[in-house]
């Protein structure tokens, strides 16, 4: 599903998101604020993937081969945090992300891909194993939003276990489900990208209870916003 809001042809953004209530909340507040912020700036498409690593891979492919490469993509939504000074509701821009559930088990010891030596350590385009955002947005960015190391899973944490697995392992600020997809498909397609996510949930055992997903997505949106005008 896609949603798309025509500006100019100037300079086209793609927002990869992975469902409609994290959509829906950043194009209502784009929508509000097009005219008086940013006229005739961008030319803004929306993404919606679905949840998950093979969803995004698919639906993003599907979407460059049928609509070109924009300028920039934009991947936006909810993300947990691992550290107690990330707080719900915080944005936050992810500058490194990994695979962090791929890879092989040895008796009790986990091996990335790249440990087990079934991909290389700096095959492109990967560098020690990390896939890195683009460093010209980071710089833009870094004093606007709070940079940070991200994992990506294919099933989210929700126990104390596996939570001290990973952060033994990769020591990660966030954790999402897309991220490192959305790195790796913009990366191999030479396509300028950043990621920004919104703090919903602390990493821990889960309990939606302590989840905050509306404080998460609206401030989001107002620091998109933000970022928009720097960019201009």
């Amino acid at each position: 599903m896609t949603y798309q809001i025509y500006i100019t042809m100037s300079f086209k953004i793609l927002y990869v998101i992975a469902t409609e209530p994290e959509a829906r909340t950043l194009k209502l507040k784009i929508d509000s604020m097009r005219e008086s912020w940013f006229p005739g700036k961008f030319e803004i498409h929306f993404l919606i993937t679905g949840v998950g690593s093979a969803a995004t891979a698919w639906n993003l492919k599907d979407w460059i081969v049928l609509n070109g490469k924009p300028d920039l993509a934009i991947n936006t939504g909810i993300a947990g945090s691992f550290r107690d000074d990330i707080f719900l509701g915080d944005v936050v821009m992810p500058v490194t992300d990994c695979f962090a559930d791929s890879g092989i088990e040895d008796g009790d010891r986990f091996l990335t891909l790249h440990e087990a030596g079934l991909i290389g350590e700096d095959e492109f385009p990967f560098r020690n194993g990390i896939l890195n955002a683009d460093p010209e947005y980071i710089g833009k960015l870094k004093d606007t939003v709070r940079p940070v190391k991200a994992i990506t899973l294919n099933t989210a944490t929700g126990s104390e276990l596996s939570r001290l697995r990973l952060v033994g392992k990769f020591n990660p600020d966030i954790e999402t489900m897309e991220g490192a997809t959305f790195f790796y498909i913009c990366s191999r397609e030479n396509i300028r990208f950043l990621a920004l996510r919104a703090i919903s949930n602390k990493v821990e055992k889960r309990n939606k209870n302590n989840w905050n997903i509306s404080l998460a997505l609206n401030n989001l949106s107002e620091k998109v916003l933000e970022i928009l005008l720097k960019l201009q």
